[in-house]
């Protein structure tokens, strides 16, 4: 029996057994704690004194005034009027300290790269998290041998780019510095093959050195990890990627909804694997998949990070899903489940009543758990059709299941159409189907999913467009934008500039 093996398991066993679970008991104290706790480090920063934060900490309802005081911000309103100081070098703007890195994230609605600021504070409490989680794993029951087997993270380059004051890069770069010493013996592709900075060259090398490692989890965005697994098979002259690591077992996924890509990945494996979702964003670690007999995740209520939430509806975003002025922002005790709700958080990295550009639904307020929605920007709403991704991801998959095929990619365009509106649909499918079939059975399942859908396809959707195209043009627009491999992800929905590029790219091609 593996010893380090032995012992990692005994430890979790351990910890496991600590009643952590009370902190789920008063998740709104646990939360109002968190924010004072914040509050009370950053009093002394520039961004503290102009909010008069001492005030907010001796006021009687320190959630009412907090709210009262410091506005909501998004991206353009944090960087323009104080992150970048930070870049500059300036200490103590908006948490104590100077910012030594900064993550780069261009999500799936940005042109450009946004910098968000990664203090040590969050460093540790990104570690935190990512060992709770590690900790969870003795719910599944694993033999000890399986502790000592190599977990694949494929992320983006661990280089990072130093540029006078800050290190920039991406977050898996900053992050892999935090590993745990113990921990290191199981990391793969490993520090060389992780600093690579072309994604096809660092896909080569892991492909060179499969054979080598004993792989049993994997971490990453499914797209990639499927064109992974296809050439490893391919190389090998394999059937299943479980050929070559029998012993994989777990993936644990992130930042894309898994449901359009599952099908196509099962045929890649010769066994089921178990399937857990992380919610580990530039901004912090979110929420983790916690239980195994439910496919939410947990929200991490004591780790740096103070979370409200906003109403996802007409009140608080306009037509085009820019928040209003002053929305309206719930704490946790006044969420419901079910519905579409904003995440905005304040954090140990100097982020305040920060909208993060996610929408989260819960499902089990009592067990403080979510899933991911969509994207802001990424809800289409022309005329109160309120079409969300989860919609979407649900759709493509049951018309997937019924044509027996699959859909790895997809994205929907909102148009004027007529006096009216219609809804563009590109689905990248790599087998013949009729195209008015598919279009009809997916208008068919979002009708069955959304009934504000179904109403406006009688009032104002006037049809639905179907365009059908390979998979590989949708990989290929990502790698002519420079966003080939790791974090990066095709958008679900097209607007502005965007929208023009792919509308010229698929021309261009023939399409």
């Amino acid at each position: 029996m593996p010893i380090l093996g032995s012992v990692i398991k005994k430890a979790i066993e351990i910890r496991s057994k600590i009643p952590v679970l009370l902190r789920e008991k008063a998740p709104q104290k646990i939360q109002e704690r968190m924010l004072k706790k914040l509050l009370k480090k950053a009093a002394n920063t520039y961004f503290g004194d102009h909010y008069q934060f001492y005030d907010i900490l001796k006021s009687k309802n320190v959630v009412k005034e907090f709210k009262n005081k410091v506005p909501v911000h998004d991206y353009n309103t944090m960087y323009k009027n104080w992150w970048y100081r930070c870049i500059n070098g300036e200490p103590y703007v908006c948490w104590p300290g100077t910012v030594k890195y900064f993550a780069l994230s261009s999500g799936t609605s940005e042109a450009s790269s946004k910098y968000i600021p990664v203090t040590n504070s969050m460093l540790k409490a990104i570690k935190r998290v990512s060992i709770k989680q590690i900790f969870s794993l003795v719910q599944y029951d694993f033999p000890k041998e399986f502790f000592e087997k190599g977990m694949l993270m494929l992320g983006g380059s661990t280089h990072l780019q130093y540029n006078g004051t800050f290190y920039e890069g991406d977050l898996s770069g900053i992050t892999v510095k935090n590993i745990p010493f113990w921990f290191q013996h199981h990391y793969k592709p490993g520090k060389r093959i992780s600093r690579e900075r072309d994604w096809t060259t660092k896909l080569d090398e892991i492909v060179k050195n499969a054979k080598n490692w004993d792989i049993g989890v994997i971490c990453g965005v499914p797209a990639w990890l499927q064109i992974l697994f296809e050439k490893i098979i391919a190389y090998y002259n394999l059937k299943t990627i479980h050929d070559i690591w029998p012993n994989l077992s777990i993936f644990v996924h992130g930042g894309v909804s898994f449901t359009p890509y599952k099908q196509g990945f099962e045929k890649l494996l010769a066994k089921p694997l178990i399937y857990i979702e992380t919610y580990l964003a530039s901004e912090g670690f979110i929420a983790f998949q916690s239980n195994p007999n439910s496919d939410s995740m947990h929200l991490a209520l004591n780790n740096g990070l103070y979370f409200e939430f906003i109403p996802f509806n007409e009140k608080n975003f306009d037509e085009n899903n820019n928040l209003v002025e002053n929305p309206e922002a719930l704490n946790l005790s006044e969420v419901e489940e079910g519905k579409d709700y904003a995440l905005i958080i304040s954090s140990c990295a100097g982020a305040w009543r920060y909208l993060i550009g996610d929408t989260i639904k819960f499902t089990s307020k009592k067990n403080v758990e979510i899933v991911i929605t969509g994207r802001t920007k990424h809800f289409l709403n022309l005329c109160g059709e309120h079409l969300s991704v989860e919609n979407m991801n649900q759709a493509v998959k049951m018309l997937a299941d019924e044509l027996k095929t699959e859909i790895k990619e997809f994205a929907v365009v909102g148009i004027k159409y007529e006096s009216m509106f219609a809804h563009q649909w590109y689905l990248g499918m790599d087998e013949s189907n009729d195209a008015e079939n598919v279009k009809n059975r997916l208008d068919y399942f979002l009708k069955i999913l959304n009934d504000d859908y179904r109403v406006e396809r009688i009032e104002a959707i006037k049809d639905v467009f179907v365009k059908v195209l390979p998979t590989e043009i949708f990989y290929e627009f990502m790698r002519s934008k420079g966003k080939e491999g790791a974090q990066n992800k095709f958008p679900r929905v097209l607007k502005g500039q965007q929208l023009n590029d792919w509308e010229e790219f698929i021309t261009i091609k023939g399409y």
